[in-house]
């Protein structure tokens, strides 16, 4: 694997590694298989409490231009346009009581609006347009009904809005999702290979040992509500080395 980019066979041990801490924390994530095919992706699913801040309006018009620069190395049928979130398991629950108070749970803590729990499906997919991950998510209410892109814009925490909203870094837009054919929420990765190069060649400087994968996911993971546990990082120096076989 070069210094910034991530081959697909890489993408594969990555995913491994955080497969295997996933399974020690009890963290929730799982690998998904595509039927006929080698290809796959991480998965996870949880509940969040939110406030929908009805105020707050996204800019549907970079939105859409980011969109439409983006291609993907895979595409598949157009299916349905609806959020078919199955109902939470008790392994699917990854947070477990949602504690309203508590903002590193990822409540929204906004002066207006409502507040709702909602369901939220995590998605880690290989780009090999960018030689990177790409996070595609998608939320529902409890009741099953999508949110929308404004919604979904109004959601994100206060601390990480206005550095989505004036930097292209991670921009969310909207995407059929390149393995499913469904429309997914994604965080735009044209910069992915740009902040990743630091924290790698100072990893590589001091000689420590990273998960490309773990790494970018703790940077973009809390723009949308995915908490990294700490665990993860104090359990991978002592994590042998990741196999070259691909998750099962």
């Amino acid at each position: 694997m070069s210094l910034c980019l991530l081959d697909e066979e890489n993408f594969h041990q990555c995913c491994q590694l955080l497969l295997q801490q996933s399974d020690e924390l009890r963290d929730g994530w799982s690998w998904e298989p595509i039927q006929g095919t080698e290809e796959g992706y991480l998965r996870k699913t949880a509940l969040r409490s939110v406030i929908i801040d009805a105020s707050i309006k996204w800019d549907q018009e970079v939105s859409r231009s980011d969109s439409e620069t983006h291609t993907s190395c895979d595409s598949g049928p157009d299916q349905q346009k609806q959020c078919a979130l199955a109902a939470p398991s008790d392994a699917d629950i990854i947070a477990g009581d949602i504690d309203e108070n508590d903002e590193d749970d990822g409540v929204c803590a906004v002066s207006a609006g409502s507040s709702q729990v909602l369901q939220y499906e995590y998605h880690i997919v290989y780009s090999c347009s960018y030689s990177s991950p790409v996070l595609y998510f998608r939320a529902c209410t409890l009741e099953g009904r999508s949110l929308s892109l404004e919604e979904v814009w109004s959601s994100v925490h206060p601390n990480f809005r206005l550095q989505l909203q004036h930097s292209p870094l991670n921009t969310i837009t909207q995407q059929e999702h390149p393995l499913l054919g469904q429309p997914f929420f994604m965080l735009h990765p044209c910069r992915t290979e740009e902040f990743m190069r630091p924290v790698l060649q100072a990893a590589q400087d001091q000689h420590r040992t990273v998960n490309y994968i773990l790494t970018w996911l703790s940077v973009v993971g809390p723009l949308v509500g995915l908490d990294i546990p700490l665990q993860y990082s104090v359990q991978l120096h002592h994590a042998a080395s990741p196999s070259s076989s691909k998750p099962d």
